[in-house]
């Protein structure tokens, strides 16, 4: 971290010692990786009580009742917005803080900067759940939490796009991608403060009316949360998979697809935009080369053995949920079908991703510590995988008529996804407690 290092010397007069930098290199890496665990603790807590806990509990009304819209809108929604930006969405904000590399290089009080996002991103988060579930002075709580989301990402966006490279070579392809989601980031969280404030002095309460709900979960899900995974995918996957070289040209098409189905559900032409999705879904996997025979073994020291499978299944739900969102728009009675295709993207496959993806990095990343447990991460890998077939299924069934004993299933699949993320945080935080084995990699 020369930059640090150099401002140290000339303060002090004299060149720093080997032992000197060392000790600092390992100060700023400990205190960075202290802003991760926080960040991803954070999104742990998201995960199981505001986002999982109520998600089962408003599934088990339904199931109990047999009616899809027997739970509140505000309520559901409140779940849906805890898992995609408590959750994931400071998963993302960490990660990407994590990795600046002039945060190594900087004094310390350049950590108050995330440290200021994490306060306004979780203030934020935490405030449109309560908004949502009690109601307390709705008109401008709801608003107000949609902007300090807004501000915790553009101190985040102005700080990352604050960096660049020495190199004059042109960006990896992959970074091309992760831009475009953050630019989907931004466009969901802009759309989010337009939409609550509107409801704020027009509706009679906190919930998105039904047809813009639609609309904005796609924003939410595909163009924001799917290309960051398929960005992360082309950086991680070749190496930790062993596949060969990804097609470049490929995913930038899958990337322009995407986001021509993302656009043209925004204006209300769903069949055009389940078409946009399910193609582009289709060319991703074909430039990742997920199911192509890798060129050399997929390295699994240090998490199950199981991790390709699971990160191959995860692409595999991905399809399922664009062809199901493709059968939604042409059908009559669409209601279960598109829940069904939610759950297999949102479950299927970005949970699936966390769950295989975070538990390779994220023990390396703080604070070069080994994943506590890899039997637990098969545990909640396969019960995650279980869970949201039971889900998908049964939702189709049950919602749909096609079979009254579907509807108990229901409450089966819901306990069965929770089991799966309370092991995925049990194993994540103990290994958070555990002893590092050295310096985080720079």
């Amino acid at each position: 971290m020369p930059g640090l290092a150099t401002r140290l010397e000339r303060q002090q007069g004299r060149p720093l010692t080997a032992e000197e930098i060392f000790e600092i290199t390992r100060a700023r890496e400990t205190a960075l990786s202290r802003l991760l665990v926080v960040y991803i603790t954070t999104g742990l807590f998201f995960m199981l009580l505001p986002g999982t806990f109520l998600g089962v509990w408003n599934l088990l009304a339904i199931s109990a009742r047999h009616a899809a819209d027997s739970v509140t809108p505000a309520w559901i929604q409140a779940h849906g917005h805890a898992q995609i930006f408590g959750w994931i969405g400071t998963f993302i904000l960490g990660i990407g803080f994590y990795s600046i590399p002039k945060l190594r290089r900087s004094d310390p009080f350049a950590l108050f900067i995330p440290w200021l996002c994490w306060g306004l991103w979780t203030a934020g988060v935490a405030a449109r759940w309560l908004t949502n579930v009690y109601q307390w002075h709705w008109r401008w709580m709801l608003p107000f939490s949609a902007a300090l989301e807004l501000a915790a990402f553009l101190i985040f966006f102005a700080t990352v796009s604050g960096h660049r490279s020495k190199e004059s070579a042109p960006p990896q392809r992959w970074v091309l991608v992760v831009a475009a989601a953050s630019l989907g980031l931004l466009l969901n969280l802009l759309v989010n403060l337009g939409a609550t404030l509107y409801i704020a002095a027009r509706a009679a309460g906190p919930a998105f009316p039904a047809e813009f709900d639609q609309r904005y979960l796609v924003l939410s899900t595909w163009g924001f949360l799917v290309p960051f995974v398929w960005g992360f995918s082309a950086k991680w996957l070749p190496v930790f998979l062993g596949l060969r070289p990804i097609r470049e040209r490929a995913l930038l098409w899958a990337v322009a697809l995407n986001s021509a189905g993302v656009l043209t559900a925004l204006a209300g032409w769903m069949t055009s935009a389940a078409g946009a999705l399910l193609i582009g879904m289709v060319v991703v996997c074909g430039a990742l080369r997920l199911f192509e025979a890798p060129q050399q073994a997929a390295k699994v020291k240090g998490v199950h053995r199981s991790f390709p499978a699971f990160v191959r299944a995860a692409y595999l739900w991905a399809m399922v949920a664009a062809a199901l969102g493709m059968w939604a728009v042409f059908s009559a009675n669409p209601l279960g079908i598109w829940g069904a295709s939610r759950h297999a993207l949102t479950v299927g496959f970005l949970a699936t991703m966390v769950f295989s993806i975070g538990q390779r990095v994220l023990p390396a990343f703080s604070g070069m510590r080994l994943l506590f447990s890899t039997k637990l991460m098969f545990l909640g890998l396969l019960l995650l995988t279980a869970g949201c077939l039971l889900r998908v299924s049964s939702e189709i069934l049950a919602y749909q008529g096609f079979a009254g004993w579907a509807w108990p299933w229901l409450k089966v699949s819901a306990i069965t996804e929770m089991t799966a993320v309370t092991i995925f945080a049990v194993n994540l935080l103990c290994t958070f407690a555990s002893r590092p084995t050295g310096l985080a990699p720079m």
